[in-house]
C-alpha cells in the first residue's frame, strides 16, 4: 500500500460503495454513470474529509521531540463546513477537544452543520472577517497559554497528511474495479481546497490509473486551483517518499459553474440534487455535490462524454448542508 508507512487511525467506514447510475443514465442518453459513495463514510454523517481525518488525526498524537500529543484539534471552514462537522466528531470519537474558527458571525438559529458541530461539543470562534488562518493561530497561540497542546488543520484538511487519504482512495477504488472488471474513462469530483483531487491524481500516477480525473471548481478560477492542486500534489507525493513532480497543467480543472460564487445556491444546484434524489435516491449538497453534479449534467448534455464511455463522479459528502440552505 502507497500510505502504509504511515500512522493512521480508524474513524471511516471503508472500503465506501461503489454503485450504477442506471436510472440516471438512462435519462441523460449518455455515458454511463457511476458514482463513489464518500457521503458513506460514517463519521457524523460521512463524507471525504473522513478519509484525511485518519491520517491528520493520527498525526496530532504524534507528537514532535520534546511536544507533548495534542489534546484539542483546531480547524476553519464556512458556516456550513463539512470538514468542520467531521472535525468535530473525530475529535468527539478520539477523546479529544476541538475548537472552530467559522466565517461570518453567529447566526440566530444554528442548523445543518453548525447545528452538528455543537452537538458534537466542539467550541466555536466566529471570524468576523478576519482571515481564518489568523483566527486559528491566535486561538491555538491562547491554548497554548493556557498550557494546553492544539493540532491546527488547515483549510479543508488539505495538506500532504490529509491529501493521503485521498492517495490511499484511489487504491481503494482500483481495488474495486479490479474486483468487477470495470475500468472509467473519467472521474468527476468536486475541488475546492484541493485535497481530494491532490491526492487521487498522485495515487493514479503510482498506480497507473489512465482515466481523466476532472475535478469541477467549487470557488477557485482554473488558474488558481491548478497551481494550488500542482503544488499539493508534488508535496503529497514527496510526503509518501514518491518522487513525483506535478505541473498545473497535470490537472483538469473546469471553472464554468462557479456562479454567485461559493455557497450561492442556484438552479444548477437545485437541479442536480433534484435530479440525483429522484433519479436514484441520493442525496448530493447544495454546495459541493450539487454543483459538481450539476457541471457533469450540463457536461452531458453538451456532449463532452461518449456514449460509450464510463464516467464516475465521487460523492464527496455534505449532504447535513442541505438543511442549511433553502433549496
Amino acid at each position: 500500500m502507497l500510505t502504509e508507512k504511515l500512522a493512521r487511525v480508524t474513524i471511516a467506514h471503508l472500503p465506501t460503495p461503489l454503485e450504477r447510475l442506471p436510472r440516471l443514465t438512462a435519462q441523460l442518453s449518455g455515458p454511463e454513470l457511476w458514482i463513489k459513495r464518500d457521503d458513506q463514510t460514517g463519521l457524523a454523517t460521512g463524507g471525504n474529509k473522513s478519509r484525511k481525518l485518519e491520517f491528520l488525526v493520527a498525526d496530532a498524537a504524534r507528537p514532535e521531540a520534546g511536544e507533548r500529543r495534542a489534546d484539542t484539534l483546531i480547524t476553519g471552514g464556512a458556516a456550513q463546513s463539512n470538514h468542520a462537522r467531521q472535525t468535530a466528531a473525530a475529535a468527539a470519537k478520539c477523546g479529544l477537544a476541538c475548537l472552530l474558527a467559522l466565517k461570518g458571525t453567529k447566526p440566530p438559529q444554528a442548523r445543518g452543520n453548525l447545528l452538528l458541530d455543537l452537538l458534537l461539543g466542539a467550541d466555536v470562534v466566529w471570524a468576523e472577517g478576519r482571515p481564518l488562518d489568523e483566527v486559528m493561530a491566535q486561538a491555538a497561540e491562547e491554548l497554548r497559554v493556557s498550557d494546553r497542546c492544539p493540532y491546527v488543520i488547515p483549510y479543508g484538511g488539505s495538506n500532504p497528511v490529509g491529501a493521503s487519504g485521498y492517495v490511499a482512495a484511489m487504491e481503494e477504488l482500483l481495488a474495486q474495479c479490479k474486483e468487477r472488471d470495470l475500468h472509467f474513462d473519467h472521474i468527476v469530483l468536486p475541488s475546492s481546497s484541493g485535497g481530494t483531487q491532490a491526492g487521487l491524481m498522485v495515487g493514479a500516477r503510482a498506480l497507473g490509473f489512465e482515466g481523466r480525473i476532472l475535478g469541477i471548481s467549487i470557488d477557485l478560477l482554473t488558474g488558481a486551483l491548478q497551481r494550488l492542486l500542482a503544488d499539493l500534489a508534488t508535496a503529497t507525493a514527496e510526503h509518501l517518499e514518491l518522487g513525483f513532480v506535478f505541473a498545473p497543467e497535470d490537472f483538469a480543472v473546469n471553472d464554468d459553474y462557479l456562479g454567485g460564487g461559493y455557497g450561492v445556491v442556484s438552479d444548477l444546484e437545485r437541479g442536480a440534487v433534484r435530479a440525483m434524489a429522484r433519479a436514484e435516491g441520493v442525496l448530493l449538497d447544495p454546495v459541493y455535490t450539487g454543483r459538481a453534479c450539476g457541471g457533469l449534467l450540463d457536461l452531458i448534455h453538451r456532449g463532452a462524454f461518449g456514449e460509450g464511455e464510463r464516467v464516475l463522479f465521487w460523492h464527496t459528502g455534505g449532504t447535513t448542508g442541505l438543511f442549511g440552505y433553502e433549496l
